[in-house]
């Protein structure tokens, strides 16, 4: 795509001592949406008859919540829909307001009779500063209209929740991007370059990873660095090396784990890679995975191939050897393992059951055959008469209790048909069988 050259940035005089770029807003800035129609994406809350454009048609604000990653418009519809009813806008971010902030903006509500409080990065307010918002929200003092990147079921109080709607924004589809770039590029505060190699915006455009504002900035970048020309050597400079779409201990780092670990125990080998690999480029740190891989051959693996735990330990201690990048590939291959290897839980719910056993009788008498009798007095009060040892009496063995009274008849493990565990289910029910007939 090639367009008339011209220049990137405003030029002052030299006698001003500014250079050429001083006071020229990002790109991103200077094309934020002035209307519903400029929005691009976030469709299912905007598009017609829904949430927001519901709102705006109205007239009627009610206090809502927008959750989303970076990127994704939330600044931009808070404030397009604080000024579509008419009221005064205070505008706060969380990370630098506080209670004072809170009761100017109250007193000026209560002069103006209603007003518009848009908080950013809500989610950096403590409880009582939420608390301090409840009952002016509550009243309708106060519209409130909350920006936030983290999930609001942990980080906003439940009683200012219930009082301002949660609406979820989206990552922008790659040709949501890839439009917002190409209108860019026409739009009069846009920006005006004089070649772009082909392929460039579709690189912005899936490096990007769902925000815009990135894509933009990318843009701008790659227009700068090549003196009004868009290359992909510019691009790739611009994007920089790959980040993941995640915040360490953040919303999208769980949901990314908790991808990895469904797919390992849904038999999906493929997903398991490529969420592997996306942690992995994107800078988790390699042990904690190796830790959460460990953790899955115990509780999906488990006893269907006793092997998988053996193999994860083996793993976290080749990384641990040889470091990265080597060191990943053995976690590729645990994760290809663990994905493909027979499942079964039956351990770890058996494990459940016997906590659960121990929680409801943690006092039950032990039968006394079982009992350690290391000292004449134990012995005369029976410690340890009558126990059959295995070795000896196979069927004395049997006939005895092992379980306290109150428990006799519990069968906490129950063994799977996958795997190893297969042939653990034959023997049980014969095992089980045989204390049964036994013990009659």
């Amino acid at each position: 795509m090639a367009r008339e050259s011209c220049r990137l940035t405003a030029v002052r005089p030299r006698s001003s001592g500014y250079n050429s770029v001083v006071n020229i807003p990002p790109l991103a800035e200077r094309l934020r949406p002035q209307t519903l129609e400029d929005v691009v994406g976030q469709e299912h809350l905007t598009g017609p008859g829904k949430p927001l454009r519901k709102m705006l048609e109205t007239g009627r604000l009610s206090s809502f919540i927008l959750w989303g990653p970076p990127g994704t418009g939330k600044t931009t519809l808070a404030k397009l829909m604080a000024r579509s009813v008419g009221l005064g806008i205070v505008a706060l971010s969380a990370v630098s307001a506080g209670v004072k902030d809170i009761k100017e903006a109250v007193v000026r509500a209560q002069v103006e009779g209603s007003l518009v409080l848009f908080l950013d990065e809500i989610h950096r307010f403590n409880k009582a500063q939420q608390d301090a918002l409840l009952p002016h929200v509550e009243s309708g003092l106060l519209r409130l209209i909350g920006a936030t990147t983290e999930n609001p079921s942990f980080e906003v109080n439940p009683a200012l929740r219930s009082r301002a709607r949660v609406y979820v924004l989206q990552p922008l589809e790659e040709a949501a991007v890839l439009e917002l770039l190409q209108r860019a590029l026409v739009h009069p505060q846009g920006l005006k370059v004089n070649h772009i190699e082909e392929k460039a915006l579709e690189l912005i455009a899936r490096g990007s990873m769902g925000d815009a504002r990135r894509a933009l900035s990318a843009l701008e970048l790659s227009a700068n660095l090549g003196n009004g020309a868009v290359s992909l050597g510019a691009v790739k400079e611009a994007l920089g090396a790959g980040t993941l779409n995640m915040d360490k201990g953040g919303e999208y780092f769980y949901d990314l784990i908790s991808a990895l670990h469904k797919s390992v125990r849904g038999n999906h080998v493929d997903a398991a890679l490529y969420y592997l690999a996306r942690m992995l480029d994107g800078g988790a740190e390699p042990l904690y995975l190796a830790r959460r891989l460990v953790r899955m051959a115990v509780e999906d693996i488990g006893l269907a191939d006793p092997n998988a735990l053996r193999l994860a330990i083996a793993a976290k201690d080749t990384y641990d050897f040889v470091g990265s990048p080597e060191g990943e590939l053995a976690l590729a291959e645990l994760t290809i393992y663990l994905a493909l290897a027979p499942k079964s839980n039956s351990a770890y719910t058996a494990w459940k059951a016997a906590q659960e056993a121990a929680t409801e009788h943690p006092d039950a008498p032990i039968p006394l055959p079982l009992r350690n009798a290391p000292t004449k007095l134990l012995q005369q009060l029976d410690y340890g008469k009558g126990y059959a040892y295995y070795h000896d009496d196979p069927e004395g063995s049997f006939a005895q209790s092992y379980l306290p009274a109150a428990l006799e008849n519990a069968l906490l493990y129950q063994a799977s048909g996958e795997g190893w565990e297969e042939k653990v289910r034959e023997r049980l029910a014969r095992l089980r069988e045989r204390f049964r007939k036994v013990q009659k």
